[in-house]
């Protein structure tokens, strides 16, 4: 299934990003134009063209990625010598589009497939009248903006795979999406009854992922079939690597290794990334591109390691530590059963149960990476090895902030209550510290100061922030 085709079976999921593209429309679309940044098969095209055909009178889209007349046509209007203007009727005429002052939306599709009309932003938003959204994956590759100037008149946006709450609606949900809502504002368990629901449909979640392709193929497949997810999802993987001997020049065998190795690095009692795992002579300056490579591709999250546990975090990072996270954990699934030649519904069922004794406490880790994300936090942790004072050794798994306080997470897929390094955290750090969360299996409960969230509400723990 290609991504175009993908996308269009997408037509029914509704996701938070059009609400923050109505924002943008509202406020800055006539300052500068939209990007879109996302991961390759995340939904951009559907997204970006539904809101052009429901928020204007008319569109003019062009896809940079095919080789078709009307795309070499557009390509050809920004090459020849015109002005601005030319160049922006020349677009509409070739695609039979009536240009309407205010009420009319181009869309760049993958954009940095042609770099040039990416760098006529800046002209396009000068002469006004209209408004512009781009679309691009591998936007942050250097091959992508070498020899163009950014234009600063671009607002970027982030699009990420289907949330837990995306995921519910999909579901026809939205009822139980309200109640974890409500239960969280008000500091309550659910009954048990809905947990038991709850928690089933975060394991189903974290089997299917977020991915439109994946989460289509399960909810309108027959009988809802994991196994169906499970082959879309192996599609979506082949293309990244497809993508990476394409794009990762120069370093294209490095970024594969990091890349296969992610599933290893988080089965690891400390989940973080060794380069020894890929070779015994590997260095971090010679893999160093790999992992920025595969951050600016957007699939995947990077942790640091924050040694100074203040509202500065950022000031305080050690870059030779750090965690790799896919940024999608029905992937990373998906990733870890690579070795399978052909899909088992008895093992994915075994895994949405919990009975196989398989380390679930990577796949819960890497969900709350990937809720955390999605709400704007960067990913960092915090982790001390002290071996003359055992007592001063912590790993915690993430830290985010709250006002000028520091929130510490910890993450427990299994029903023991110890928290050691949480404990020793809270009382080095007890004066910096906001909320402090440890997010489980269990239900909602609050104890010594701590609060136990069920992982189904880890992203309500993030306060809502505003786009401007």
């Amino acid at each position: 299934m290609s991504e175009k085709s993908e996308i269009q079976a997408e037509a029914v999921f509704e996701r938070k990003f059009y609400g923050k593209m109505l924002d943008w429309k509202a406020h800055l679309a006539d300052k500068c134009a939209l990007l879109v940044e996302g991961a390759r098969r995340v939904g951009k095209t559907h997204l970006v063209t539904r809101f052009a055909k429901n928020e204007y009178e008319t569109f003019v889209y062009i896809d940079f990625s095919l080789k078709d007349k009307v795309t070499k046509e557009s390509r050809r209007a920004f090459e020849e010598e015109s002005s601005i203007e030319d160049t922006i009727e020349r677009l509409a005429v070739i695609q039979g589009v009536r240009l309407i002052p205010g009420r009319t939306c181009f869309v760049f599709d993958e954009v940095p497939r042609y770099p040039p009309a990416r760098e006529a932003i800046k002209a396009l938003m000068t002469y006004g009248k209209y408004h512009y959204i781009e679309t691009g994956s591998l936007l942050g590759i250097k091959e992508n903006v070498k020899d163009i100037v950014i234009p600063s008149e671009e607002h970027s946006m982030k699009l990420f795979p289907l949330d837990f709450e995306e995921f519910l609606d999909v579901l026809g949900e939205d009822v139980l999406k309200e109640k974890i809502r409500e239960a969280y504002a008000g500091h309550r368990p659910l009954p048990d009854y809905l947990h038991d629901k709850a928690l089933k449909l975060y394991r189903t979640y974290m089997v299917v992922g977020g991915m439109p392709q994946s989460v289509e193929a399960y909810v309108f497949g027959r009988e809802r079939k994991l196994e169906a997810s499970e082959l879309a999802k192996r599609e979506i993987l082949a293309l990244y690597q497809k993508d990476i001997g394409k794009y990762a020049k120069g370093y294209a065998t490095k970024v594969r290794a990091v890349f296969r190795n992610i599933p290893g690095a988080l089965n690891s009692r400390e989940k973080k990334f060794h380069l020894s795992d890929i070779s015994v002579n590997a260095r971090m300056r010679r893999y160093e591109n790999a992992f920025l490579w595969l951050s600016d591709a957007m699939i995947a999250n990077i942790a640091y390691n924050s040694t100074d546990p203040n509202v500065g975090l950022e000031m305080s990072l050690e870059s030779s530590l750090f965690k790799c996270y896919s940024h999608d954990t029905g992937l990373l699934l998906t990733q870890a059963m690579s070795g399978m030649a052909d899909v088992d519904g008895r093992l994915l069922r075994g895994i949405l149960f919990d009975n196989l004794g398989i380390n679930e406490g990577m796949f819960f880790e890497n969900a709350v990476a990937q809720a955390l994300v999605a709400c704007g936090v960067d990913l960092l942790f915090y982790s001390v090895k002290d071996s003359r004072n055992p007592a001063r050794t912590m790993e915690i798994d993430f830290l985010i902030r709250n006002g000028i306080k520091i929130c510490p997470i910890e993450v427990k897929s299994s029903r023991n209550r110890e928290h050691v390094s949480l404990d020793r955290f809270i009382a080095s750090y007890s004066k910096r510290l906001g909320p402090r969360y440890v997010i489980t299996a269990n239900g909602y409960f609050r104890e010594k100061g701590i609060e136990y969230v069920p992982i189904y509400m880890a992203h309500l723990i993030v306060p809502e922030g505003v786009l401007f």
